[in-house]
């Protein structure tokens, strides 16, 4: 796969003039487009043809897109495909429920299709990395805290020795904090920093923290590496720091 081109793009949407337009855009961006009209048949496809990226509703006829999400991210051989998910509006508790389950990215109803597929271009830039780019800048070094390693040219990452299976949006909120020990950061800074918005659903990053708690924290519920700085927003601690003083340190901002 090229950077942000001639990708496979997976779109699951029931709605026909949506689905048209979407596959459209895509197309016109350069991507190969395969469609389809339910959840059943799109996790089929997205599990045998192996997409680079999904674009999936969240109202789909059969299982839902936070149920083809869910079985998606379970797949031992697709669970780290990027996937835009498509959502109404007044759906903000559907939509957190589709971030907790893996989406990387979420574009609300009524939306510019142009918007989608800057979406889909970003996403799909991270995910290539700079070893696509011939002409890139060299690669940044491994980053190792303890036993954590992030290997950001291949997009790989290892905890105790095991691989460790991030989504492109984990993967570059862990790289990102991980790269700036001990800087503390709002919601709004990693927004801005690591998803590119300039406003948006705080929550979005309150949901991928906790995923992240979850993948690498001994005990999610008492963060060391990820801790919650009181009233501001996150922080990295790293294991090779030793203890921390943990003034100001609570639940906050979750």
């Amino acid at each position: 796969m090229e950077a942000a081109a001639t990708a496979h793009v997976l779109v699951i949407e029931d709605d026909p003039s949506v689905r048209d337009v979407v596959r459209r855009y895509l197309e016109h961006d350069g991507h190969r487009v395969t469609v389809a009209v339910d959840g059943e048949s799109g996790l089929r496809t997205a599990l045998d043809d192996a997409p680079d990226l999904v674009v999936l509703d969240l109202m789909l006829p059969g299982i839902d897109g936070i149920e083809v999400c869910r079985r998606l991210r379970a797949d031992p051989a697709r669970g780290t495909t990027p996937v835009v998910m498509l959502t109404a509006l007044v759906e903000e508790e559907r939509r957190i429920a589709g971030l907790t389950v893996g989406a990387d990215d979420y574009v609300t109803k009524p939306f510019s299709a142009k918007e989608l597929a800057l979406r889909v271009r970003a996403v799909l830039r991270r995910t290539a990395g700079s070893a696509a780019d011939p002409g890139a800048a060299p690669a940044p070094s491994p980053m190792r805290d303890g036993d954590l390693v992030l290997d950001p040219a291949a997009r790989t990452a290892e905890l105790g020795g095991e691989p460790l299976a991030l989504t492109a949006r984990e993967f570059d909120l862990l790289a990102f904090l991980l790269a700036r020990p001990g800087q503390v950061f709002s919601r709004a800074d990693l927004l801005a920093q690591v998803w590119g918005w300039s406003f948006g659903d705080h929550s979005t990053v309150t949901v991928h923290v906790k995923r992240l708690r979850h993948k690498i924290e001994e005990v999610p519920a008492e963060p060391r590496r990820i801790v919650t700085v009181y009233g501001v927003g996150y922080r990295y601690d790293r294991e090779a720091d030793g203890e921390r003083e943990r003034e100001g340190v609570g639940d906050g901002v979750g």
